[in-house]
């Protein structure tokens, strides 16, 4: 259960994953989320094809082992965005 921020979103607290259009997928706890952006806080990146893994394959990684911070804060654009989902919704396998 996230924290009760009802200003800041349903997803204000929670870790998840952000699917973009492009090479990259973020996962992060979830600050805010609008019409103009997700903040991640806590967050890292992994590019596809980096260290050889897929989107998928980084985020089924880190569903079940966690994921290092590397950022602080991060901010994405919605228009980048292809997806958001809990982490705990990614199926370990």
């Amino acid at each position: 259960m996230g924290t009760f921020h009802h200003d800041r979103g349903e997803l204000h607290g929670i870790t998840v994953v952000v699917d973009t259009t492009g090479p990259e997928v973020y996962v992060g706890r979830c600050d805010t989320l609008d019409e103009g952006a997700i903040v991640l806080l806590d967050a890292d990146v992994h590019i596809a094809g980096v260290e050889g893994s897929s989107k998928e394959e980084y985020v089924r990684q880190v569903a079940r082992f966690g994921h290092w911070k590397k950022h602080e804060r991060i901010v994405i654009e919605t228009g980048k965005i292809a997806s958001v989902r809990r982490l705990g919704q990614v199926p370990l396998q």
